[in-house]
């Protein structure tokens, strides 16, 4: 179950998020959001934790 939050993006962020979603690849700003944050997550997973 997906839940609701709210976040604030700078104005350069959101341009680019928003340029993202013309290319086709995403099916709205929360789809990019929530991939952006997934990679991040997988990413820092693979970080040796010191």
């Amino acid at each position: 179950m997906k839940q609701k939050v709210s976040i604030s993006l700078g104005e350069d962020t959101l341009k680019k998020v928003e340029e993202k979603l013309t290319e086709g690849l995403f099916r709205n700003k929360s789809h990019i959001i929530e991939y952006s944050v997934n990679k991040f997550l997988e990413k820092d997973n693979e970080q040796p934790k010191l």
